[in-house]
């Protein structure tokens, strides 16, 4: 092989030889040397530190290996999934020898909206079923390790009923490690505090279904139609939020129920003429979830605390949408969809899409929990017509039990184990 002229050759040494008697320090041959020498670089791929740190004449390339990317570790991490694993995509599989995780009698602190059971559910199928990622497994639920971590810490939900649903799972799946005197529930207003009093640790509640200031931010009284969101109001309730160590937000039902429009106050809601303005579902969506981000990123430390963001929380009000009869929903249903692509409403897309978006642009981590897929194929697993209602059934309603079946919330225990389970494993092994 010709090894090609460089500035270390006898072609190259002779050339600047000839140019250095000739320059006698003139400042043009000065110039003309030096761009010779750029020229001989740029001609043979060379770079400045090959020119002068050349070992050797070698004709084989300088191999630079790229530095490898350094894992960032998160708080309260203590080992990783496997590599390539995507804990949301998989399949549920029938196991009935260790499900469910806890028992709905033994579990004090369930809503009696979401003890189905107790109001005459007539099987517990829905109790038996375990996630199963594709080419791995989840980490088994480790209550002892998750208590130890919360020692001396505070973990909080935030969001609507749905999150609320999901925090009194992680109740259940917690409490039974406590001896009775050593812990407590109590709400005060938008806050429930679980209290494990050996471990000076609580896990808790915060009712704030849109994050943002709303007219529904009453935990009891918050049945509204004309809901109004307030622009920039984060602070409102974030101030509850502060000190958490690990933080569970979601935010979605309530803003899908509003139509194509959704209004927005500029102002105060104290303010006599109220200044509203309406904007799409989704640019709404977008300006509460930007609001969150920028609230955690001046509240929350990447080095010492955790975020994470429960996705959207699938309802099965139309059994046509799974190929079932006309005019149904997920009252009487038993059994789960098999098939693996099924989606449902593709009114979920669009905000899909604005979380994509708004998480992308962040640099504070927070963690996705990305339920809404595995969550699709659960139309057995909603609390239907077994669950205490808001008020005494009319006739009609009791002739035609579709008509008043909850295809929005989740029986416990059940699915929502499962979205705890997911978030476990995201907080341990990320």
């Amino acid at each position: 092989m010709k090894t090609p002229v460089s500035s270390s050759s006898p072609a190259a040494s002779s050339s600047l030889l000839l140019l250095l008697r000739k320059a006698r320090l003139s400042p043009y041959y000065i110039f003309t040397l030096f761009a010779f020498v750029v020229f001989i670089t740029v001609l043979y791929f060379e770079d400045f530190g090959g020119i002068f740190n050349r070992l050797d004449d070698s004709d084989q390339p300088i191999q630079r290996t790229p530095p490898a990317k350094k894992r960032v570790e998160l708080p309260f991490s203590v080992g990783q999934t496997a590599e390539g694993c995507d804990v949301f995509n998989g399949k549920w599989v029938w196991d009935k020898e260790n499900r469910p995780l806890y028992e709905e009698s033994e579990c004090p602190y369930i809503q009696p909206q979401l003890t189905c059971q107790e109001h005459g559910r007539p099987e517990k199928n829905y109790q038996f079923w375990r996630w199963q990622p594709h080419g791995c497994s989840l980490p088994s639920f480790n209550a002892s390790l998750l208590l130890e971590t919360l020692r001396g810490k505070r973990m909080m939900f935030v969001g609507d009923s749905l999150n609320r649903g999901q925090y009194v799972s992680m109740v259940c799946l917690l409490h039974r490690l406590i001896l009775q005197e050593a812990k407590s529930m109590e709400t005060n207003g938008s806050l429930t505090i679980f209290r494990a009093k050996d471990y000076n640790a609580t896990i808790e509640f915060y009712w704030a279904p849109f994050l943002l200031e709303s007219n529904s931010d009453d935990a009891v009284i918050h049945r509204i139609s004309d809901r109004i969101v307030r622009r920039g109001s984060i602070n409102k309730h974030g101030r509850h939020w502060k000190g958490a160590d690990i933080l569970v937000f979601n935010s979605y039902l309530w803003w899908m129920a509003t139509g194509v429009k959704f209004k927005i106050l500029q102002g105060s809601f104290k303010d006599e003429v109220k200044d509203i303005v309406e904007l799409s579902t989704e640019d709404a969506y977008r300006m509460a979830m930007k609001s969150m981000l920028r609230w955690v990123k001046g509240n929350m430390d990447p080095k010492k605390t955790r975020v994470f963001f429960t996705g959207m929380s699938p309802s099965h009000q139309i059994s046509k949408e799974w190929g079932g009869e006309a005019n149904g929903n997920c009252y009487n249903q038993t059994t789960i969809i098999q098939d693996p692509l099924y989606w449902g409403s593709d009114s979920r897309k669009s905000i899909m899409q604005v979380i994509g978006q708004v998480f992308s642009e962040s640099n504070f981590p927070i963690t996705f929990l990305n339920i809404t897929q595995l969550s699709n194929y659960r139309k057995d697993a909603h609390t239907s017509i077994y669950k205490k209602q808001w008020s005494p059934l009319t006739p009609q309603q009791i002739a035609n039990p579709v008509s008043y079946a909850d295809c929005i919330h989740w029986c416990l225990p059940g699915l929502q184990d499962t979205w705890n389970e997911l978030l476990f494993a995201k907080l341990f092994y990320p």
